[in-house]
This record gives C-alpha cells, sequence and structure tokens, in this order.
C-alpha cells in the first residue's frame, strides 16, 4: 500500500486516496504502540540471570529488525503523504485552471452577445453592469496569480513533468490577455456609445430650450402701458441674458462633436441635428434682438404718450386761462396780469422743452419704422397744433396788455 505508485488523476481520486492513506497511517500509529510494548517485554528475556529460554543476540536483533522495519514503514507512509499532498496540489493547480478557463470561457461569451445600448438609459445600465463584471475580473485576477504562483512552485520543486503545466499556464495566460483585450474594447466602445447619447441628450434639452425661448422672444405682447411694457421688457432682459449664456454650449456643439467615435460624428443626421440648433440659436438670438428693440420702442411710445398728455392737461388749463381772461383798464390790474404773464413765460420755456424731447422722440420712432408711426406722428401733430394756439393766444393777450399799457402811460403824460 505505501509503495503503491497509484498517486491519483484527478483531485476527487486523490482526496480519496488521502484519506486512505490517512486511515492507515492511524493503524500505523496503534500497531507502533504495540510494536514498542512487544519489544520491550522480549527484551526483558534478553537481561535474565541463570536460564535464557534464547540467546540474548538472538533477542536483540529481533527487536532491531521489527524497530528498523516499523521506522521504515513510517518513512515509507510520509514519503507517500508527501508525494499524495504533491499530486492533491497538482490537480487542485489544474482543477483552478479549468475553473478559471470557464469563468473565462463565460465572460467572453457575454461580451460577443452584448451590445452597446439604443439610448442614454440603456447604455447607462450597461456601464452599471460592466463596472460589476470589472470588479470580478480584478477579483479573479487576484486569485488566478496566486493559482499560477502554485504552478510556479510546483515547477520548482520538479515531482511532476513539466510540460503539461507549463501548457496549461502559458494557455489561460493567452486567454486571460484576450478576455482584457476585449474587456477593454467594450468598455472603449460603451463610453464611445454613452458619450454620442449624452451628446444627443443634450443636444435635445437645448433645441427644447431654444424652442421655448423662441415661442418667448416672438410673442407680440409689447404692454399697454409705460408698467406693464417696464415689467416686459425686465423680463425680456433676462431672457436675453440666457440666451448669451448658452452661446458657449451651442459654440462647443462642434467641439464635442469632433471627440466622438468616427461612427457617431460620421452619421448625417447628427450633423445636420448641429446646424440646426446653430440656426436655431441665430434665429432665437434675431429674434430676441428685435423685441428687446420693439419694447424699447413700445416703451418709449408709453412714454411720449404720457408726456404729451401732461402738456396737454398744462395747456388745456393755459389755453382756457387766456380764453377767458379779459385784459384790464387799470393800470394796477395790467400789472398784476403782466407779472402772470411773467410766471407764464418761464413755464412755456420748460414746456417748450418737454414738446421738444417729445418731437425728437417722435422723429426717432418714425425713422426707425415703428409700426405706430402714424399714430405717433398724429399725436404730435395734434400737441404742436394746440400748443401754436397756446402761443397764439399768449401773443395776442401780450398784445391787448402793451395797447392798454401805452395808453395808460399816455393818459398819466399827459
Amino acid at each position: 500500500l505505501l509503495v503503491s505508485k497509484d498517486l491519483g488523476k484527478h483531485l476527487l481520486e486523490v482526496e480519496d486516496l488521502l484519506q486512505k492513506h490517512g486511515l492507515l497511517e492511524a493503524d500505523i500509529s496503534a500497531q507502533t504502540e504495540r510494536v514498542q510494548a512487544l519489544n520491550a517485554a522480549a527484551l526483558k528475556f534478553s537481561e535474565l540471570e541463570g536460564y535464557q529460554p534464547c540467546d540474548p543476540q538472538i533477542i536483540c536483533n529481533r527487536v532491531n529488525h521489527v524497530q528498523t522495519c516499523l521506522e521504515e514503514l513510517g518513512e515509507l507512509a510520509g514519503k507517500r503523504r508527501k508525494e499524495l499532498e504533491d499530486s492533491r496540489q497538482l490537480w487542485a493547480f489544474f482543477q483552478e485552471m479549468e475553473e478559471a478557463e470557464a469563468w473565462i470561457r463565460e465572460k467572453e461569451q457575454i461580451l460577443a452577445t452584448k451590445t452597446c445600448g439604443r439610448d442614454l438609459s440603456s447604455v447607462l445600465t450597461l456601464t452599471n453592469k460592466h463596472k460589476s463584471m470589472l470588479g470580478e475580473l480584478g477579483s479573479r485576477r487576484a486569485l488566478l496569480h496566486q493559482t499560477m504562483k502554485r504552478g510556479e512552485q510546483i515547477l520548482a520543486k520538479k515531482r511532476f513533468s513539466p510540460g503539461g503545466i507549463q501548457e496549461k499556464m502559458r494557455e489561460v495566460r493567452l486567454r486571460w490577455k484576450k478576455l482584457e483585450e476585449v474587456t477593454g474594447l467594450h468598455q472603449q466602445r460603451l463610453q464611445e456609445a454613452l458619450n454620442f447619447f449624452q451628446f444627443s441628450a443634450e443636444t435635445d434639452d437645448l433645441v427644447a430650450w431654444l424652442q421655448d425661448t423662441y415661442r418667448i422672444v416672438s410673442s407680440d405682447d409689447f404692454g399697454h402701458d409705460d408698467y406693464s411694457t417696464q415689467a416686459l421688457l425686465r423680463k425680456h432682459r433676462a431672457v436675453v441674458e440666457e440666451v448669451e449664456k448658452h452661446r458657449a454650449a451651442v459654440l462647443a456643439l462642434r467641439k464635442q462633436l469632433a471627440l466622438l467615435a468616427p461612427e457617431h460624428r460620421q452619421g448625417v443626421d447628427v450633423q445636420i441635428r448641429v446646424v440646426e440648433v446653430e440656426q436655431l440659436y441665430g434665429e432665437v438670438a434675431e429674434v430676441a434682438v428685435l423685441r428687446q428693440q420693439w419694447l424699447q420702442d413700445a416703451l418709449a411710445v408709453y412714454r411720449m404718450f404720457s408726456e404729451v398728455h401732461a402738456c396737454e392737461v398744462w395747456v388745456d388749463e393755459k389755453e382756457q386761462w387766456l380764453e377767458r381772461m379779459e385784459v384790464p383798464e387799470e393800470l394796477d390790474e395790467v400789472e398784476v396780469v403782466q407779472h402772470r404773464f411773467e410766471s407764464l413765460d418761464q413755464e412755456m420755456n420748460s414746456v417748450m422743452g418737454r414738446i421738444l424731447d417729445v418731437n425728437q422722440v417722435v422723429q426717432q420712432l418714425v425713422d426707425g419704422g415703428h409700426p405706430s408711426s402714424e399714430e405717433v406722428r398724429s399725436c404730435q401733430d395734434h400737441l404742436n397744433s394746440r400748443w401754436n394756439r397756446v402761443v397764439e393766444l399768449v401773443e395776442h393777450k401780450k398784445s391787448q396788455l402793451s395797447s392798454v399799457l401805452k395808453i395808460q402811460n399816455y393818459l398819466l403824460e399827459c
């Protein structure tokens, strides 16, 4: 049993042989105690005085022979256990290598059937799964490294033919290297797909924002008075700032497109999409500038109307006063009226400046092609006409006052 050359042909068989060998070692251990007891009893006969049933030398030789046989048996048992353990290490190595090959084949099949997704959500899901597989790959790499190290240790002992071990290690190394290459390639493809779908999603978001912004900046609501138009203008300026902030994102589309994989960036659809975004942004920016100008013009019109209304209120008041006023004949009363006209001249100078400002605003609106040019011009003409009427009345009343003063002065001289 101990000199048998059967060391097993696979791991389970070696384990079975080791189990049987353990039983044999237990039997040897039990017999060792028995032999030692028998030897001790036998040696007593070699020490007898007087009658001796056997030659003491024969007894000693016999005891020594049995002891030597027992020691040889123990050495054989130790040697066989070492051989069986070496065999178990060898077959455990081969089994671990086969498991590694099976794991590699499984991952190769998975990678061979994997797609890179059809949208951003599916790509993110596949990317997370791939990260998990990379974690498995790292753990398996550490295990394989340990197995290879044990293979090197087996080769260093030179107990078995190195051919099979070296060939298996070489095959597994090659397959592992190929697996890592395929894994790296798939990871690169996933990243390229992720970049493309993120680019597409960001482009879609940008298009949606531009479309919403275009509806805002193309609105025909310019307010109905000074207050509402100012509110719209403040909101529009905030929109214009947002449009300007998005300029960098639109300009960056070309650079982002150039960074995509050739199979993605060379697609006609994606190139057309970028051109559409650029054109849409240009339209939004252009319409935003026009709307800001229209709002400013509308604000100028409402402010002009407000100023015209204030001027006409003053004109109405003075016109009514001038029409009702009768030039007095008494000198004292004439002087009082004359003082009033001096104050009126100061007010007229101030109002005249405001009317000149109105005329200037009207001219700017008309020259700019404002859609309300006719209404604005009509309002201007009406105000100027009213103003001219007041000026005529003032000149007429002043002329009357001058005549009365001349008469009074003549009478005083007389």
